[in-house]
């Protein structure tokens, strides 16, 4: 059950800062930059703000993708490395 608890929790802040971070954000929950750091401005849409000016930054939707789904899967790996299922009695903890 602690398992399946830490396991959504991180998922779900994985998830808010994926979309944070993403055009998709929508949201002015503060003003200036989060945590006083001026990168990260409030309006979201980090990644094309990062990649303005580079040649990348036509396929910014194609690498917020491709970097969501990296982050994804390292989160997945890691997860299962810190709390391996238990293969007796077939359920989980």
């Amino acid at each position: 059950m602690t398992r399946k608890i830490v396991g959504w929790s991180l998922f779900v802040l994985l998830a808010v800062i994926l979309l944070y971070v993403s055009r998709f954000w929508d949201f002015r929950f503060w003003s200036g930059g989060l945590f006083g750091i001026d990168m990260l401005r409030p309006q979201g849409g980090l990644v094309a703000q990062w990649l303005r000016g580079t040649p990348l930054a036509p396929y910014e939707l194609l690498v917020w993708l491709v970097g969501g789904f990296l982050s994804l899967s390292a989160f997945e790996w890691l997860f299962s490395r810190l709390w391996p299922l238990r293969e007796q009695g077939g359920q989980e903890d």
